[in-house]
């Protein structure tokens, strides 16, 4: 990538995510533009890759020549215009607005197989399709595209088949961004919970009061716990920074199990640990970190 070429990201998912950081590793220099990143994400972001522009409410993208235009709602215009000039007429535009389910081929119709207006193979609650003796799991049918997931949901179906209980929690199937700072997180994010109406607390320890975090020289990020407002139990946990790919199991567990956040904080973690920064965000949600 030349200097100063500005790309456009129409998307700002976790594929997204990967390529963003991967340009700005070899060419700091670069300008890009991200449509539609998760609020929760923004943060950390800019604060590793102050080139990153985030614009909101991408309604088209047009293309003129090899000029592409990225298209924003009148409400936001004069601000996107103001800030972003002249990157609003980038050099590149990259589509990364998801995936779709790879059933093309599978010849559906032909046997009654129901797809749903995506092409995913529609199943019930245990992965049954409408085909007696039919299965379904992973990344054809609803859901996170996880490999992880689709392990779960084919042990689950395989549990079901010899006449046992298998089952998959959605609520706290992990995912994780294999970036540079990695992102990690289980359970809702804030918006979730203000656009349901649930009443939440929450807690953020920054890695660069972690000791761990400081003797590897990878200080960037943090843990931010949120739990219900009344009861304390975890709703989510969302990790930016070193080995968030690996802490996030531990939220997992405690979620799986409906803990509170004084559970994880009332639990002896190693020092120096990143893990550290786990128990203190879990402190954080009631107002007491200890080193922070």
């Amino acid at each position: 990538m030349t200097d100063n070429r500005r790309i456009a990201f129409l998307g700002g998912g976790n594929m997204a995510e990967a390529i963003i950081k991967g340009l700005l590793r070899e060419n700091s220099s670069a300008s890009l533009m991200v449509a539609e990143i998760s609020v929760d994400r923004r943060a950390c972001l800019a604060e590793a890759y102050p080139a990153i522009h985030v614009v909101d409410d991408i309604v088209q993208a047009a293309a003129w020549g090899d000029v592409i235009i990225l298209a924003v709602k009148p409400q936001h215009a004069a601000g996107v215009l103001s800030s972003l000039e002249p990157a609003v007429s980038p050099d590149k535009l990259i589509v990364s607005i998801g995936r779709v389910p790879n059933t093309t081929g599978l010849n559906a119709a032909a046997v009654g197989l129901k797809l749903d207006e995506r092409g995913a193979i529609v199943v019930d609650d245990e992965c049954r399709t409408n085909l007696p003796g039919v299965w379904a799991v992973g990344d054809v049918v609803r859901g996170p595209m996880l490999a992880h997931k689709a392990e779960e949901e084919g042990v689950a179906v395989a549990e079901r088949i010899a006449g046992q209980h298998g089952h998959v929690n959605f609520d706290t199937i992990p995912w994780v961004i294999y970036t540079s700072p990695e992102i990690a997180w289980v359970g809702q994010t804030e918006q979730q919970l203000k656009a349901s109406g649930r009443a939440y607390k929450a807690g953020t320890f920054p890695f660069m009061a972690n000791g761990r975090a400081r003797a590897l020289g990878d200080t960037t990020g943090m843990v931010k716990m949120l739990a219900d407002a009344a009861t304390d139990q975890i709703l989510g946990v969302h990790i930016v920074g070193p080995m968030a790919s690996e802490l996030i199991a531990e939220a997992v567990v405690a979620m799986e199990f409906k803990a509170s956040s004084e559970d994880i904080a009332r639990i002896c973690h190693a020092h120096p640990s990143l893990s550290e920064s786990t128990k203190e965000a879990a402190l954080a949600v009631d107002k007491r970190t200890l080193n922070f």
